[in-house]
């Protein structure tokens, strides 16, 4: 039988079998709706994030000084070229609102990493 709370969401039955499988993870958030629900802007910010690798290092944008202000102010630069009704970056060829995510992405791992210190 299922029991009731959220773990009536997390119990799955297999056909025709009296044994029930349980995971408790109706709480928990769901990862697999960032792929099945945006597919293809996860994959521009991966070819931004790739270009960004490249041209200075893997992971380098979180040792850029005064990263905040700086990727504000290139989320900006990115949102005024679409506002020129530019569609995509022209030295990557990525949509410009792949590197604006991107940009917030960075500033927002870096908020969370201050706050957890």
């Amino acid at each position: 039988t299922l029991s009731s709370s959220s773990a009536a969401s997390d119990v799955y039955k297999r056909q025709g079998d009296e044994k029930a499988g349980m995971k408790f993870d109706g709480e928990k958030p769901r990862m697999d709706l960032l792929v099945s629900d945006m597919p293809r802007a996860l994959e521009a910010i991966g070819h931004v994030l790739t270009a960004g690798a490249e041209k200075y290092a893997p992971g380098n944008w979180q040792y850029v000084e005064n990263a905040d202000s700086r990727y504000l102010a290139a989320a900006l630069r990115h949102e005024m070229a679409l506002a020129r009704g530019e569609q995509n970056d022209p030295e990557t060829s990525v949509h410009h609102l792949a590197h604006v995510a991107c940009c917030v992405l960075f500033r927002l791992e870096l908020a969370m990493r201050e706050a957890a210190r």
